[in-house]
């Protein structure tokens, strides 16, 4: 019973790290880390997984439950220092270590364990894929976040705007004072379609900074002679910026084509 807890707090410990760092470095050969951190982070990610197996290795010299067993031979001391020579020491040093642990604490331990091992199998079994547009509809607080500083407001109002990608321009149509300065600028961008006001629909890409867990989106109102692809379906646009008469900015799109997920889906 002892040696299966044990095993059980190994696989906990350098057990799942372990099949973590496999996948990190599994989908950096693949090339497909992306998917889940900003790419300029693959070289620390990578670095950390190195390590970690390393570590994983290295774990197996020590006896199953050594590190449950440190310090546990140690006997107990008299005031001057010595070891104590009544057999009632060494007992109560192992009635110490021993005391039987509470059930909440054993059920949480196993329900932890059970949803930690869970997520790391699902990594294992299920392919790589990007965020939706579900999830980015469901990150939309009614309000453009911006994901440009001063850098990008300047290059806007400069006309160099060729590298801009679906983020920037949301910077600009969020923050232009005036938008009759962007009138007429002239725009290729990719992204996926997302349900916009009065009959257009929205051109919207994640932006993410460190990984995943931080992805927002970034949306630009699109309006355009044809129906609306389906919400979700990645669009290539060329078009212009137009501003309206309500001072508001849009891409007016001269054409639409639907195209198959981009290999890097996100901007950042």
């Amino acid at each position: 019973m002892r040696d299966a807890g044990f095993v059980g707090t190994r696989w906990l410990g350098v057990g799942l790290a372990a099949v973590l760092a496999v996948v990190t470095i599994s989908l950096a050969v693949t090339g497909r880390l992306g998917l889940y951190i900003n790419p300029d982070s693959t070289w620390f990610a990578v670095s950390m997984a190195v390590l970690v197996l390393i570590g994983a290795v290295a774990s197996f010299a020590l006896p199953l439950g050594a590190e449950a067993d440190h310090g546990h031979d140690h006997g107990a001391v008299d005031d001057d220092g010595d070891d104590a020579d009544h057999p009632g020491a060494a007992h109560g040093s192992e009635d110490h270590h021993h005391h039987p642990r509470h059930p909440a604490a054993v059920a949480a331990t196993a329900v932890g364990g059970i949803a930690a091992s869970g997520v790391v199998v699902l990594t294992l079994v299920l392919p790589p894929a990007s965020l939706s547009a579900e999830l980015a509809m469901s990150r939309d607080v009614g309000a453009t976040p911006l994901f440009g500083g001063a850098d990008t407001i300047q290059l806007a109002s400069t006309g160099d705007t060729a590298s801009f990608g679906v983020g920037e321009w949301a910077t600009v149509f969020a923050t232009a004072t005036n938008p009759d300065a962007f009138d007429g600028d002239t725009v290729e961008l990719t992204g996926f379609v997302t349900p916009g006001d009065d009959g257009a629909f929205d051109l919207t890409r994640l932006v993410i900074t460190h990984c995943v867990i931080d992805a927002q989106p970034a949306s630009l109102p699109v309006v355009s002679g044809t129906d609306a692809p389906d919400t979700g379906q990645w669009v290539s646009i060329t078009g212009t910026v137009r501003s309206s008469s309500d001072g508001r900015l849009v891409v007016d799109a001269a054409a639409v084509e639907e195209i198959p997920e981009p290999e890097d889906p996100y901007e950042y």
